[in-house]
């Protein structure tokens, strides 16, 4: 064989092992559904609002309850897409949030439609349910709260 055949063999050979192994770590639903988890709380961690457009579905339906400083009771709010979308754009714009900020996620369960997890972030606990939509796992309801009160 001449040198220039070997050459072509191997670039073939090694592009074919990139790419097997690419697609092989992203290839489980749960591995796309913690990413999509991720891009939803970096988006906002990282004052990223793109994470949020290829993590969450424009039909979002967000409640989450909080507790007001100096308040006793939490305060019910709802949010849509468009306004997630401005939060990712100015939560953390002046680089409040600790480097160390969390983002806990637990999954509870994947199946081949549906996903339902737990994230733990800066802000309190989101539990999560994502829908495959086209092939790709995207966020439509989001319940949250503030961290409890510890007692």
């Amino acid at each position: 064989m001449t040198t220039k055949l070997i050459g072509l063999i191997s670039i073939v050979l090694i592009s074919f092992l990139v790419t097997w192994t690419d697609r092989d770590y992203i290839a489980t639903d749960e591995d796309a559904v913690r990413q999509a988890v991720l891009d939803y709380v970096e988006g906002v961690y990282e004052v990223d609002p793109t994470r949020i457009e290829r993590s969450v579905h424009p039909d979002l339906a967000k409640t989450g309850f909080h507790r007001r400083q100096g308040q006793t009771g939490y305060t019910q709010g709802r949010m849509s897409y468009e306004a997630l979308l401005d939060v990712a754009k100015s939560y953390n714009k002046e680089k409040k949030l600790p480097p160390d900020a969390p983002k806990k996620i637990e999954i509870y369960e994947v199946l081949d439609q549906t996903a339902s997890i737990k994230l733990t972030a800066y802000w309190g606990i989101d539990y999560m349910h994502l829908a495959k939509i086209d092939g790709k796992w995207m966020i439509v309801n989001v319940m949250w709260q503030s961290d409890p009160v510890k007692e």
